[in-house]
């Protein structure tokens, strides 16, 4: 059924730290979406991340305007063993610049909300792409390495254009990317040009937002102030950052059939599981960093780690899948 190991772990990039292949993505915590964790619920999660062997907390200076930064730096007063935290900064700004005296500053922040004096990891937070392209952000990023406030940087980016100008034209050791079963072109077009260039792969929103648990239905009604509401067609950010770009009814569909697909691989797996299974399948993605509510959600995204990998046959017909009738429905560049 699964193997008995523990947490397995991969390298991150050029950085030489070893990392948890199973993250803790820190955006739910935050507060953003959906009903308000609460601090001791989320703190609880989090321990019960580490006592599963997740080394990796992925959050940004963004989410909850601090207070997932902030209940990581509570957190991590806690526990003695070694925690790597990625964060996040230019984005939900107006006034946020690629300068240098506002990415120390960002920097400074998240580093007093994380009690931490320097950062494992910062990645630009899908600054436009023409900010992006410029290259002075990242410029800069070396110059506050250079003075260790920073351990390490990469970037968050929307579309594999971007993934690809960062592998040529920047030091970047880690590139954030939406990658799940709706969301396929990494494949063939990101994870052999990261590998080659010991650029580490982070695989964000694997889940697409929910509905790769199978768990909705069409006539599902989410709160007001989840972005799975107010973001659904792309109204306030990226819309491929929520659902992975997939209208929600026929990723519902789609739901279905990766179900059907899937059926009698990994027994006892729930379509969570198996999905985020399928993306630890591809050896060049470094982590996957799925959210989690509460410590069962936490324990079940862990335990992932130590499954068998998918079949042959299911990896090829979730392939069909995705180019006969998902690729054609995802909106947005990507």
């Amino acid at each position: 059924m699964f193997e008995a190991n523990p947490m397995k772990s991969r390298l991150l990039g050029n950085t030489g730290i070893e990392v948890s292949e199973v993250g803790f993505g820190a955006w739910q915590i935050g507060a953003d979406w959906g009903t308000e964790i609460p601090k001791d619920l989320a703190i609880s999660s989090l321990h019960t991340a580490v006592d599963a062997g997740i080394n990796f907390i992925d959050t940004a200076d963004v989410y909850g305007a601090g207070r997932s930064e902030t209940i990581i730096g509570e957190f991590l007063k806690e526990r003695n063993e070694t925690i790597y935290v990625a964060t996040k900064m230019g984005r939900g700004s107006s006034e946020w610049t690629d300068s240098y005296d506002q990415i120390a500053k960002a920097a400074e922040d998240s580093c007093k909300r994380l009690g931490v004096p320097a950062l494992d990891l910062i990645q630009l937070h899908c600054i436009p792409e023409q900010t992006l392209m410029a290259g002075k952000a990242f410029e800069n990023l070396e110059k506050i390495k250079d003075v260790g406030l920073i351990k390490n940087y990469g970037a968050s980016v929307e579309t594999i254009e971007e993934a690809l100008f960062c592998i040529r034209s920047s030091s970047a050791s880690t590139l954030q990317v939406i990658f799940n079963i709706f969301r396929q072109r990494v494949i063939s077009d990101l994870l052999q040009a990261a590998s080659r260039n010991r650029v580490g792969i982070i695989a964000r929103v694997p889940l697409a937002s929910g509905l790769l648990s199978g768990k909705f239905t069409k006539d599902h009604h989410f709160a007001e102030n989840d972005h799975r509401k107010f973001n659904c067609d792309g109204q306030m950010f990226n819309v491929g950052e929520t659902f992975a770009g997939v209208p929600f009814e026929s990723g519902v569909d789609f739901a279905i059939e990766v179900e059907r697909i899937l059926e009698g691989q990994l027994p006892n797996a729930n379509l969570a599981q198996k999905s985020l299974r399928w993306i630890l399948d591809h050896e060049e993605v470094t982590t996957v960093i799925p959210g989690a509510k509460n410590p069962e959600q936490t324990r079940q995204n862990a335990a992932v780690s130590a499954f068998n990998s998918l079949s042959i046959e299911s990896h090829e017909k979730l392939s069909d899948l995705y180019k006969e009738k998902i690729d054609k429905q995802v909106r947005g560049r990507y």
